[in-house]
């Protein structure tokens, strides 16, 4: 699912318009930007966790040469699905 199909989505099950179910998702999405661009996790019950982790400078392998290429250090967002989703997509 990409954003405008999520979006048409909130627009059925909600009873919005499409243009404020639009702002609804691009409101959500920015607000989980700036948490995590301030270094704060975003908790959404149920659903998940939005992290930000450190990652360290490390040597990789370019998959266009095979060469060996210094990946520089880093942050990295991190998502762990909640108990709910979980179960959820474990179901029959």
């Amino acid at each position: 699912m990409n954003k405008d199909q999520l979006v048409e989505e909130v627009a059925k099950s909600s009873g919005f318009s499409k243009k404020n179910a639009e702002k609804a998702v691009t409101h959500v999405l920015d607000s989980i930007f700036a948490a995590l661009k301030q270094g704060k996790e975003v908790k959404l019950v149920g659903f998940g966790k939005f992290d930000v982790r450190s990652r360290e400078a490390r040597m990789g392998i370019s998959s266009k040469t095979g060469e060996e290429v210094e990946l520089p250090a880093g942050k990295v967002p991190i998502f762990t699905a909640g108990v709910d989703l979980k179960k959820a997509l474990n179901q029959d």
